[in-house]
């Protein structure tokens, strides 16, 4: 098992911080990381994930299935690599009201068979995510300010 996460702190509320990030149509407008996706933000949905890696630029599609969906809070879905425990990873937006504004933490566990042997996609994926949450960030308050 390997977990990455990062956190950063958005001056917008909640609801702002959750209608750009399920906001599917518009990622290749401001993501850096997940440049295309489909589907809908709703538990049972499988949703269709372009992810561009920072450091080599190589993208790869996956086909996630939305676990939860708690609007202005939670966000999570569970991509498999293959079949169940070859490598899976349970990503998660968590959104917390804080100080006028919003605490995101953006985080995966990786599990399976394949995980030692996928370090470098697993640190630029860390790196991605940061680059994620530093657009979105930039993003929502953009949107807010306006």
């Amino acid at each position: 098992m390997r977990r990455i996460s990062c956190d950063i702190h958005i001056q917008a509320r909640p609801e702002q911080v959750w209608a750009v990030l399920t906001d599917f149509d518009r990622f290749h407008e401001w993501n850096p990381f997940l440049v295309e996706a489909t589907g809908r933000p709703q538990p049972g949905t499988r949703l269709s994930l372009r992810f561009r890696l920072p450091d080599s630029g190589t993208e790869m599609v996956f086909k996630p299935t939305v676990l939860t969906s708690e609007p202005h809070r939670v966000l999570r879905w569970r991509g498999r690599f293959g079949v169940k425990g070859i490598f899976d990873g349970l990503h998660s937006f968590e959104l917390t009201p804080v100080d006028g504004g919003t605490h995101l933490v953006q985080m995966e566990t990786f599990t399976g068979v394949l995980v030692p042997f996928t370090r470098s996609v697993i640190t630029q994926s860390d790196v991605g995510f940061q680059r994620l949450n530093e657009a979105l960030k930039e993003r929502v308050e953009t949107l807010a300010a306006a």
